[in-house]
C-alpha cells in the first residue's frame, strides 16, 4: 500500500462516526452490518429535507439520475456493463429473480452448497411446488468442495447457486474455476455476492456468472433495504418475469400522461427492478458506491488483509486459539474466524469491551473494513491477551 493510498484511508476513516474514540467503540463487524458514513447520512437527511419543500417531480428527476449513476457505479464495481446492473432491495431480491425467472421446468435440479446462508436456500426450495428439486453438494471441512461439485452434477442439473464468500468462516470460493465448470456442463451460475461485494475484486465475465445478487448493507456501507444485482446481457431476454412493475418501461419521467399500455420493457437489467423506488435509499446507495469506487476494491482488499495479518500473527503465536478460516491466498477474504475452548466467553468479553464482532458457528468472527486501522486490531488483541 502506498503512502498516498494510506492517507486516503485515513481521510475516509474520519467520515465514519463509529470511529470516534469518544464513543469507545471498535467496530469489526462489517460482515453483519456496515456503519454509515457522513456522506450517506447526509444523502438521507437531504432527501427528507427536500420532501418538505420541493415538488415531487423535481425529486423524480434527481432520483432517476442517481439510479442511472448507481447502475454505472455498480458496473464499475463488478466489471460489467451498466445495462446489466439493477437496483435491488436485498440479496434475496436478486436471488428471487434467478429462482423464479430462469427457464426451469419440472424435473430440473438446482445445486446448492450444504453450508449456504438461508437467503440462498429458501428461494430455491420454494420451487419444489413446481417439481424442481434442490440437491445439496456436500462440503469438506466446512468448505465448498469442487470434487464433490463435479460428482453432484447430473443430467437434470440446471443451476448452481453459491456464495462468493461464506458468511461464517470467510472462505472465498474460486468463482472463475466454478464458473468454468458450470459453463462446461451448461449450468446457470448464480452468485450470492453479499460477503465479497465491496471487499473482493471480481469481474462477472471472468467467472462466467449469469446472475449476481448483493445487498448493500454490509461491505457496501449502505442502509438496509438497498442492493444491486447483475444479469448477464445475453440472458436477460431468456428470463421469465417473476414480477413486473410499471417502472419496467420507459416513461421518460413524464408521469402526467400515463394511459399508455403499449410501451416496451427496458432492454436492460432494470426491467426487473420494482417501483416505486425508495428514493431516500437510492440517494444513500449512490454515495456509498461512490465511496467504495473512489478507493478501489483491490486497494480495500489489501487494506483489510493487512489488518487481519496482524491479528493472524498474534493468534498463531498463542496455543489457545485456532483459526477456522482458510489462510490460502485464493480463499482468504476480509472475514477471519477463530476459536478456542471457551470461545463464547471470550466473545462476551470482547463485546463487554465495546469491540463489536460476531459469534458464528462456534467461532469469533472479525470483519474489518476500509474505516478500520491498526489501532482497532491492536485493541482487540489486548482484550484477547487479557483472557489468557
Amino acid at each position: 500500500m502506498t503512502k498516498s493510498k494510506d492517507s486516503e484511508f485515513l481521510k475516509i476513516r474520519k467520515l465514519f462516526p463509529v470511529t470516534d474514540r469518544k464513543k469507545g467503540i471498535t467496530y469489526l463487524n462489517s460482515a453483519s452490518t456496515g456503519p454509515l458514513c457522513r456522506p450517506v447520512k447526509d444523502a438521507l437527511y437531504n432527501y427528507y429535507e427536500m420532501t418538505q419543500y420541493l415538488e415531487k417531480s423535481a425529486i423524480d428527476h434527481l432520483a432517476f439520475a442517481s439510479l442511472d449513476n448507481i447502475r454505472k457505479q455498480g458496473a464499475l464495481l463488478l466489471g460489467a456493463h451498466s445495462d446489466e446492473i439493477g437496483f435491488g432491495f436485498s440479496t434475496t431480491y436478486g436471488l428471487n429473480i434467478a429462482a423464479f425467472g430462469l427457464p426451469l421446468k419440472s424435473g430440473d435440479e438446482v445445486l446448492l452448497s450444504d453450508i449456504e446462508f438461508p437467503a440462498n436456500v429458501y428461494p430455491w426450495l420454494a420451487l419444489n411446488e413446481r417439481g424442481i428439486r434442490v440437491k445439496f453438494v456436500k462440503s469438506v471441512n466446512r468448505r465448498f468442495n469442487l470434487e464433490n461439485l463435479r460428482k453432484a452434477i447430473g443430467k437434470r442439473s440446471k443451476v448452481l447457486s453459491l456464495s462468493f464468500v461464506q458468511f461464517f468462516n470467510g472462505f472465498k470460493n474460486d468463482l472463475p474455476e466454478i464458473g468454468r465448470i458450470c459453463r462446461e456442463h451448461d449450468i446457470y451460475f448464480i452468485v450470492d455476492g453479499i460477503q465479497g461485494c465491496g471487499n473482493e475484486p471480481l469481474k462477472m465475465n471472468d467467472a462466467n456468472i449469469d446472475i449476481f445478487a448483493s445487498g448493500a448493507q454490509k461491505w457496501l456501507l449502505s442502509p438496509l433495504g438497498t442492493g444491486i444485482f447483475y444479469i448477464r446481457r445475453e440472458l436477460q431476454d431468456k428470463l421469465r418475469f417473476p414480477f413486473a412493475s410499471w417502472l419496467s418501461v420507459d416513461w421518460k419521467l413524464n408521469f402526467t400522461d400515463l394511459f399508455h399500455y403499449d410501451l416496451p420493457f427496458f432492454d436492460a437489467a432494470r426491467r426487473f427492478e420494482m417501483g416505486t423506488y425508495p428514493y431516500a435509499h437510492v440517494f444513500a446507495l449512490e454515495k456509498a458506491l461512490e465511496l467504495i469506487n473512489s478507493l478501489g476494491v483491490r486497494h480495500i482488499q489489501r487494506h483489510n488483509c493487512a489488518l487481519l495479518d496482524e491479528l493472524i500473527y498474534y493468534l498463531n503465536s498463542e496455543r489457545q486459539f485456532r483459526i477456522t478460516s482458510s489462510l490460502e491466498e485464493k480463499h482468504r477474504s476480509s472475514i477471519l474466524a477463530f476459536t478456542c475452548d471457551n470461545a463464547r466467553e471470550i466473545h462476551k468479553e470482547v463485546v463487554r469491551n465495546k469491540i463489536i464482532a460476531s459469534f458464528r458457528e462456534g467461532s469469533i468472527r472479525v470483519s474489518p473494513h476500509l474505516f478500520n486501522n491498526q489501532s482497532d486490531i491492536r485493541r482487540l488483541i489486548r482484550v484477547l491477551q487479557g483472557k489468557k
